[in-house]
């Protein structure tokens, strides 16, 4: 079928609209109308290549729309179903068999290959292929080829420009406070970055009942969203030291903290914060091969720790429904992060995400 689609040709340049040639669905895949799709931090790090993702492709991982065709071999998604998109994994390693498919064995294969696992691409223009499958989607397009397993059934009646982030950045965020840290009751976080990560992680912490939340970024209108949000505590880091003011607010530290800036000295700051035995997660995506320094001795006499987190350690299928029920129930406002561009703006969108403008751009592929 003919489709609309934003290709990445080139590293660091602009997201090309173009009419492309996709495939239909094999047996084990699902054909989604893409009705909106959001823009993340790593859709923008694989487009400037900080990982290698193979070019030209369509990216977009945050995908949500209608089901318009399945496979023979589907039997849990059906046509007419309203849908969001995921990461993939292979659903046969050992992480995934004990219900961690973020931590897949092969995940690289299935999210950044950007092709089917037999080398294969659902995208053409004209006799050129272009790379799909991104995350196990490609959803920066008004159609998509998923896999049966990394597309979630929309039972709710949440708008879908609302529930496309759902898909990454905000299980993301999210989980990493319920899932990963299972932060518990009165307890005490520090979030290191307020953009949409930090902020859905906000918004789980005071689900979970912490008694402390403190929030460290360089944009004061972004942190006055995270008290809005319920924040209890802001920092402004470029006008107060963030290590010391958390020491004066805390005593003796945080139980938790998370950073999700992927600035080295930020995740050294995530565990200088942190009371002894706390634990620090680690979000943020740098390029890859940055290092991190960090005072060995402290993590050793303090029993601290420092845990990577991906997808918020979510199995989507579950999570994912949880965290609409809450939306539903008033209690993750996620449409106050969200800012909706029509499809041909997406470069205005990257831009302004990039720029701090927006907090979590979503893409609406119809007006």
């Amino acid at each position: 079928m003919r489709i609309s689609a934003a290709v990445t040709e080139v590293p660091g340049g602009p997201f090309v609209l173009d009419e492309l040639e996709l495939d239909d669905p094999r047996d084990d895949e699902v054909l989604v109308d893409v009705s909106a799709a959001g823009i993340c931090h790593t859709d923008l790090i694989c487009r400037d290549q900080w990982l290698p993702v193979p070019l030209p492709a369509v990216l977009g991982h945050e995908g949500a729309g209608v089901v318009r065709a399945v496979g023979a071999a589907v039997t849990k998604i059906h046509v007419g179903e309203r849908v969001g998109l995921t990461f993939d994994s292979c659903g046969a390693c050992p992480c995934c068999l004990r219900a961690k498919p973020s931590y897949c064995h092969l995940f690289f294969e299935h999210n950044f290959a950007a092709e089917r696992a037999d080398g294969t691409t659902a995208l053409a223009r004209g006799e050129q292929e272009i790379h799909s499958h991104f995350f196990g989607q490609s959803s920066f397009a008004t159609a998509a080829i998923a896999r049966e397993r990394n597309v979630v059934g929309i039972e709710s009646s949440i708008p879908l420009t609302i529930a496309a982030p759902f898909g990454c950045g905000i299980q993301t965020g999210a989980g990493a406070v319920l899932n990963t840290l299972a932060l518990a009751s009165g307890s005490s976080l520090a979030v290191f970055g307020t953009g949409a990560v930090g902020l859905a992680a906000v918004l789980a912490a005071v689900i979970a009942g912490a008694s402390t939340i403190i929030c460290v970024d360089l944009y004061p209108a972004r942190l006055e969203l995270a008290r809005e949000l319920g924040a209890t505590h802001v920092i402004d880091a470029q006008a107060t030291d963030a290590l010391a003011e958390i020491g004066r607010l805390t005593r003796h530290g945080v139980d938790f903290s998370l950073d999700t800036t992927g600035v080295p000295q930020v995740l050294r700051s995530a565990v200088e914060c942190l009371t002894p035995l706390g634990t620090a997660g680690v979000i943020g995506a740098p390029k890859l091969g940055t290092d991190v320094s960090l005072d060995v001795n402290q993590l050793l006499t303090g029993g601290r720790m420092l845990r990577g987190v991906v997808e918020g350690d979510s199995v989507p299928a579950l999570f994912l429904p949880a965290l609409i029920r809450h939306w539903e129930q008033g209690r993750f406002p996620v449409e106050r992060l969200i800012t909706e561009y029509d499809f041909d703006a997406i470069d205005q969108a990257a831009a302004d995400a990039q720029a701090g403008r927006t907090i979590k751009p979503v893409l609406r592929m119809s007006s």
